[in-house]
């Protein structure tokens, strides 16, 4: 039985063999493209579960790519970079990646984040409200959408639980260990740095200003705080 269906994406024939070799040895079913535009094609030809999405390619680019699929789709997708910098990493998840992955990687780390991507958590009725209000701040779970005064937001499936998470447990410090392992699964837990770059993505949707957060912050040397004003339910 497969584990899920994966489209590889990179215009590099090595690595193209090297992945489709590692995932399908782990019991993945796997097409791939050479390009963004061919990837837009196997999306609805293959109907993946998750793509791989290398971040600098000719023609479309893997950024406006990632954008092209995610306006249609919730299907999961990771960049590959070759970058490290936080600012990469941020605008992959602009573009509605739910995760990266900077070249080279392990194959242990990116099979840990092709389930973690992979993972959905269950939504809990009771402890969940299907929309929050707070002002000018909007934040609508089912729709996955913020609304920060007039502008509108998507959230990537993992920002969306990773603000549920948060929300669920407002006004209460939540460890860097504990919403890693709530979020992404038990791989994760001392990703801290990792972590940051969700978190700051998640700030340019939902502060006014993202430098001086009011609703997420953060707990030193222990993790982060979602506030509610009092009073709010």
């Amino acid at each position: 039985m497969s584990a899920g269906r994966i489209l590889v994406v990179d215009d590099e024939p090595q690595i193209r063999r090297i992945l489709r070799t590692a995932l399908t040895g782990s019991g993945y079913e796997v097409d791939d493209a050479r390009s963004g535009e061919q990837a837009l094609e196997k999306v609805r030809e293959f109907r993946p579960d998750l793509v791989l999405l290398d971040i600098n390619m000719p023609g479309i680019g893997g950024l406006s790519a990632c954008q092209a699929i995610r306006a249609d789709t919730t299907i999961a997708i990771i960049m590959l970079t070759v970058r490290n910098s936080e600012e990469d990493k941020v605008r992959a998840l602009d573009a509605g990646a739910d995760d990266f992955v900077t070249k080279p990687f392990s194959t242990p780390e990116l099979l840990a984040r092709i389930r973690a991507a992979l993972r959905r958590v269950p939504v809990s009725v009771q402890s969940s409200s299907a929309r929050l209000e707070l002002g000018r701040l909007v934040i609508d779970f089912v729709a996955r959408t913020v609304h920060n005064g007039g502008v509108v937001s998507h959230l990537t499936p993992k920002e969306l639980e990773l603000l549920r998470y948060l929300t669920q447990h407002a006004n209460q410090a939540v460890s860097h260990r504990e919403l890693l392992q709530a979020v992404w699964g038990p791989d994760y837990g001392d990703q801290v740095d990792y972590l940051r770059v969700f978190i700051r993505s998640l700030r340019k949707k939902i502060e006014v200003n993202p430098d001086k957060p009011v609703f997420i912050t953060t707990e030193p040397w222990v993790g982060y705080r979602f506030n509610l004003p009092e009073g709010h339910n």
